[in-house]
């Protein structure tokens, strides 16, 4: 197949380019940059030059593929302040690739997040689906981007193999930048490894590679309409985390009251407080997954995340 890939010199798009092209498929990657340009090609991949808001090239590089794999968002708006503005350049994208595939049966992927689907309780794929169509107006806030996989998946009806695939917070390692090189981070500035109140909130994980695989198996054959999880970890206490961080630093490891976690944690406190754990059975059971690569505390302990900071 010949696919096109939005996000495809990111942390993720940067392990599936690879996968495709294992496997035989044709990569076509959305570069901004000279620098992703050069790592897309670098990695054996055509090049696209363009950004998510040339709807133009979005739509032409959609018609002449096989399937598409979107995994682009504007993180750095979204984190920002700027989470709305971020949905909506999404959900453009979204409803571009969605006219220029109607009525082909070719697929088109997303990426989404199973982080606060089901908050408390293990989610599952069914959970933070659309019960309804959806209203005409766009859903504000971080909210927008459940709505843009709903919308995703009601592509179906109009005769896309639509699949979303949602990732956990964390999609772990060597050489990842996100969240949990942030916990790290914030520890080592602190001079403490902490958790906020007794820690058993649990994060799923799921290593890039095992995540990469799945987007593969997706494209080539999950039924439209469905909803995936790339969860390797049902959920891992963030304590767990806290306790392999200190023991790598070399640091105490210590309860953060929630009154204290935003001075302590910054923005990520919102984060790290949550309970939301995920199962992948469903998803496991209809395309055969089954990730091969370390969990996250085995990952952890393999030390990559504590690599002394360039100066």
């Amino acid at each position: 197949m010949r696919v096109f890939i939005t996000g495809a010199s990111g942390w993720i798009g940067s392990a599936v380019v690879p996968e495709l092209i294992g496997a035989g498929h044709q990569v076509v990657g959305l570069a901004r940059s000279a620098a992703s340009a050069a790592a897309l090609t670098e990695a054996g991949a055509e090049v696209c030059r363009g950004t998510l808001d040339d709807l133009d090239t979005l739509r032409g590089a959609a018609a002449e593929s096989d399937g598409v794999i979107h995994l682009a968002f504007k993180h750095d708006i979204a984190f920002s302040g700027g989470f709305e503005d971020a949905a909506d350049a999404d959900r453009r994208a979204i409803d571009t690739f969605g006219e220029a595939l109607a009525g082909s049966d070719r697929p088109l992927l997303i990426a989404s997040g199973v982080f606060g689907v089901a908050p408390g309780q293990v989610a599952t794929e069914r959970d933070g689906q659309a019960s309804s169509p959806l209203p005409a107006r766009r859903t504000a806030g971080p909210a927008g981007r459940l709505a843009n996989a709903h919308a995703t998946a009601a592509l179906a009806d109009r005769g896309v193999r639509s699949s979303v695939v949602r990732l956990p917070p964390t999609v772990h390692g060597d050489g990842d930048h996100g969240f949990l090189a942030t916990v790290v981070a914030v520890a080592r500035e602190k001079g403490v490894s902490g958790y906020i109140g007794d820690g058993a909130n649990r994060w799923p994980a799921v290593h890039r590679s095992d995540a990469a695989h799945l987007f593969r198996l997706a494209l080539e054959s999950a039924p439209a309409g469905s909803t995936l999880h790339a969860v390797a970890d049902e959920g891992v206490p963030i304590r767990a985390v806290a306790e392999v961080i200190g023991r790598h630093l070399g640091l105490p490891v210590a309860s953060v009251s929630p009154d204290d976690a935003a001075g302590h944690f910054t923005w990520l406190a919102a984060f790290l407080g949550m309970d939301s754990p995920a199962s992948s059975a469903h998803t496991r059971e209809l395309l055969g997954w089954r990730p091969t690569q370390p969990g996250l505390l085995d990952d952890l302990d393999k030390g990559h995340y504590f690599a002394a900071p360039a100066d």
